[in-house]
């Protein structure tokens, strides 16, 4: 089956901020006095070696994706940490394993390549937003394209039925205000505590 392309429809930005702020956005700052704070703030392109090891350690990540008439639709993705790989950085991958065959990312995709990656870390209280286009693989019987490579080795003995490149436009990390540190039974057994 041929790849989804994530060049169909791109828009060249100004500054890489602009994916999250649209003229209605700076309108609606302006309005709100924080129009000025946030005129030159641009976003990171390039993953730079810490959010790659960030992005990396990740054991759960959300994504959103949507329809062509813009219904939004967020899906939860997980593994093993090192699930979602970094091939360059500029593009990330993971592998797409069977499911409940709704194939509602896969159908928003085939349409609307945009997508956000939403990646937490609640113990930390980080989080990294990522906007990027979305490049969807498969190849049947034949033998997996390179690319998809560094996803399929951390998705040993799983199902796989496709993997799912991400090409990074602009990412942010924010304030970790209003964030509720959570921990993982893993992430406690590290810290000698109690697990349920």
């Amino acid at each position: 089956m041929p790849s989804t392309g994530p060049t169909r429809g791109v828009q060249h930005l100004a500054l890489h901020s602009d994916v999250a702020f649209s003229p209605a956005v700076k309108e609606a700052q302006a309005r709100r006095g924080s129009r000025a704070a946030y005129a030159r703030r641009d976003f990171g392109q390039d993953l730079t070696p810490e959010l790659q090891a960030f992005l990396q350690a990740r054991d759960s990540v959300y994504l959103a994706t949507a329809s062509a008439d813009g219904q939004p639709y967020v899906q939860h993705r997980g593994g093993a940490p090192g699930f979602l790989a970094v091939v360059d950085p500029r593009t990330l991958a993971f592998a797409d394993y069977a499911g409940n065959r709704q194939y509602i990312t896969v159908g928003n995709l085939s349409e609307n390549p945009r997508v956000m990656l939403f990646a937490m870390d609640y113990p930390s209280r980080r989080r990294l937003k990522l906007w990027g286009r979305a490049e969807v693989l498969e190849w049947g019987e034949a033998s997996p394209p390179v690319a998809a490579r560094a996803a399929l080795a951390a998705s040993e003995g799983e199902r796989v039925e496709r993997v799912i490149l991400i090409h990074v436009e602009a990412w942010d990390l924010n304030c970790p205000r209003h964030i509720t540190p959570r921990y993982t039974t893993r992430e406690l057994e590290a810290l000698g505590l109690p697990t349920p």
